[in-house]
């Protein structure tokens, strides 16, 4: 363990040579507490395999086994015995979210299909991140739900072991997780659900990972532009297995990317449910070339990279990856379609333009994104606001600006709680 990942102020390594190495990358956040719910919904036991073992998916099993599931972890896997509805709870249940927004929303639909009340409360910025529009499409969906008009955290979910279902028109203009979270408990549903968005969704293809997860787990799932019909059913056991976390590889490409070398992540899936193909195809615009052989993806840097004008609006979780490799790019970098992430761990906006400034850098906030334009960068500070995201794309800024001391390595824990050590065994290899 690196004694200096629990300082509080960590000194990020920089690279003495090109990054040349190989990585096993953890299980990915989305897919595993998407499994986790699909089975524990189920009939009977299922496996988990390499799923992610992180602080999201623990406050995860944590809520799910309120509602009766158990969790056995074993090396490389969990057993998950699932407990489908009808739901029972103890008095006074409380599920707490964490910063999660996976367990934030996808766990009060199944809430409503218990039997009692279910408190559900969070860290103190879950609490300002958006999740009335899912209580407000709960609440039309037959849900009793006390919030006392915030329609935020705190709030509790009074069940009576069923919800009725029907067709709901959900606002999903702040996160696709409130269209996911209605989807994934609706088999349980009386009459199932029937969902449609307005305004422009982002990070569609994650709904579009859930409707995949729940087929597997034999749900029937309609698909149409816009609208989602899940039908009354059930979920049955099954085994799953978690593909690397595509958001979490990038900055392992991302520190191929920025130093020149050569970063393989193994165990890639030739076709996955996330957006994989989405993260190559930004970081091949700005010159990073990628091979696939052998169940394993090379990600090669090249010598510059490239300024680039994209629009992130599908995978706006990379945005920090993309933004610090623009702050040393060649030329100019326009983000743009990302300004919902204001609303995510922290404003991550705000605080890209703010870290990359501190260090001498040239970022202007836009109303959807970031103007970069590259500067000769310096040491310093680089607060994380509790994200685990600015922590680890200020690590990979450090690689190529020495100096660079990163407050809070620690929050990484949320879907990565060995990086520090995973960091220096790829950049500062013994």
């Amino acid at each position: 363990m690196i004694e200096t990942a629990s300082l509080p102020h960590w000194p990020a390594p920089s690279a003495q040579h090109t990054v040349r190495g190989v990585v096993a990358v953890p299980g990915s956040k989305s897919m595993t507490n998407r499994a986790l719910l699909c089975a524990a919904l189920a009939e009977g036991m299922s496996r988990v395999r390499r799923p992610l073992m992180s602080r999201d998916s623990e406050l995860m099993q944590a809520g799910l086994a309120i509602f009766g599931a158990g969790f056995q972890a074993g090396d490389d896997d969990v057993l998950v015995t699932g407990a489908p509805p009808p739901l029972t709870v103890s008095p006074h249940a409380l599920i707490h979210v964490g910063l999660a927004g996976t367990v934030a929303r996808f766990l009060p639909p199944v809430a409503a299909l218990a039997t009692g009340a279910v408190r559900f409360d969070g860290d103190e910025q879950m609490r300002r991140r958006p999740i009335g529009e899912l209580l407000a499409s709960l609440r039309t969906l037959g849900a009793d739900i006390d919030d006392g008009d915030r329609a935020a955290l705190p709030f509790a979910v009074h069940g009576t072991g069923l919800v009725r279902g029907g067709a709901v028109s959900v606002d999903a203009t702040q996160s696709s997780q409130l269209v996911s979270g209605l989807l994934l408990a609706a088999p349980y549903f009386t009459t199932g659900v029937d969902v449609t968005v307005s305004g422009e969704m982002p990070s569609a293809p994650h709904v579009a990972m859930t409707v995949a997860m729940m087929r597997r787990a034999g749900a029937d799932v309609d698909v149409s532009p816009g609208r989602w019909r899940v039908l009354p059913g059930s979920y049955e056991a099954t085994d799953v297995d978690i593909e690397p976390d595509a958001t979490s590889a990038s900055y392992f490409f991302a520190a191929a990317a920025i130093t020149g070398g050569s970063v393989t992540v193994t165990g890639w899936p030739h076709h996955s449910v996330q957006p994989s193909d989405h993260l190559v195809g930004v970081l091949t615009a700005m010159g990073v070339r990628f091979e696939y052989a052998d169940g394993a993806l090379t990600a090669t840097g090249p010598g510059t990279l490239a300024g680039i004008d994209i629009d992130l609006h599908d995978i706006s979780e990379v945005t920090p990856t993309i933004a610090v490799l623009a702050a040393v790019a060649s030329g100019p970098t326009t983000i743009r379609g990302v300004g919902h992430i204001r609303l995510h761990e922290t404003d991550r906006l705000a605080a890209l333009a703010a870290e990359i400034n501190r260090l001498g850098g040239d970022v202007r906030e836009s109303a959807d994104g970031l103007e970069i334009r590259p500067r000769p960068l310096r040491g310093g500070t680089w607060q994380t606001y509790a994200d685990h995201r600015m922590a680890m794309s200020g690590a990979v800024l450090g690689l190529v600006v020495p100096g660079i001391k990163i407050v809070d390595i620690g929050c990484t824990s949320k879907t990565m709680p060995d990086f520090a050590d995973r960091w220096h065994a790829l950049v500062q290899p013994a």
